[in-house]
């Protein structure tokens, strides 16, 4: 298991809090310019902290509308991300499960043709595309139908933790691993709180991490931790208990 950090789309946190870390999660933020991304600077605090790299795309992109014109220019857009992810190393990338209307059942064929299409492009740039689940968000697809969508498009899951409680609490985090845990190769490990709060450091939160470790003790994949602050006690922290739950026994 590699374990690593997300930075957002700075490079300044990611000097700052990268060091001892697997890997950084570096976000391309909606309307990023690609030029203007200091690549020997990224390049140099990787090669530093011996650190691989991989990339969360836009979270406001939506993957699929009903207008095919559109979802042909968010297709291309994904695709000229990936291809500049490729470039510089990373492994992975992150795409949100989101749609115009994630409640209208007669889409999901499109966005299992979207996503094909996007992974198709994360391929060719060396990239392995990971689907994560933003069921609690207004235009987020829910747990179930994007466990279903993955398994049927053959994308593997970027699980948010976070995000699972906060759809559906500690019993849809089970259920969703139970149905879908071996489709998962990255997750996105922060406690929560019913009230609204989330991205908060292990143990603040109401998250049962003990489900997780009846899912994913042994895990062998790529884990980000996605709390946020640049408190190194904290993180530390964090990583401590992210490593006990995942490295325990199966």
């Amino acid at each position: 298991m590699d374990c690593g950090l997300t930075v957002g789309d700075s490079l300044d946190r990611m000097a700052k809090t990268i060091e001892g870390f697997d890997l950084a999660e570096f976000a391309l933020g909606e309307g990023t310019a690609l030029n203007e991304i200091n690549v020997d600077r990224l390049e140099t605090i990787l090669s530093d902290a011996d650190a691989d790299l991989c990339v969360h795309l836009p979270f406001k992109q939506v993957v699929v509308t009903p207008v095919p014109e559109i979802n042909e220019a968010i297709v291309e857009y994904q695709t000229r991300l990936l291809d500049w992810a490729g470039s510089v190393g990373a492994e992975k990338a992150v795409l949100h499960a989101t749609a115009r209307n994630p409640y209208n059942t007669d889409h999901r064929w499109l966005f299992a043709e979207q996503l094909n299409a996007i992974g198709a492009a994360a391929a060719d740039a060396g990239i392995e595309l990971v689907v994560e689940n933003v069921g609690h968000q207004k235009q987020g697809l829910q747990l179930t139908v994007l466990g279903d969508l993955a398994r049927e498009t053959e994308t593997r899951v970027c699980f948010d933790v976070g995000h699972a409680y906060m759809e559906d609490g500690n019993d849809g985090i089970d259920r969703f691993c139970s149905r879908y845990g071996d489709l998962v190769s990255h997750l996105h490990v922060h406690d929560a709180r019913s009230r609204g709060d989330t991205h908060l450091p292990i143990g603040a939160g109401e998250i049962d991490y003990d489900i997780v470790t009846e899912h994913f003790a042994g895990f062998d994949g790529t884990v980000s931790i996605e709390v946020f602050t640049d408190d190194e006690t904290l993180l530390r922290d964090t990583e401590r208990r992210t490593k006990a739950c995942l490295e325990a026994d199966e």
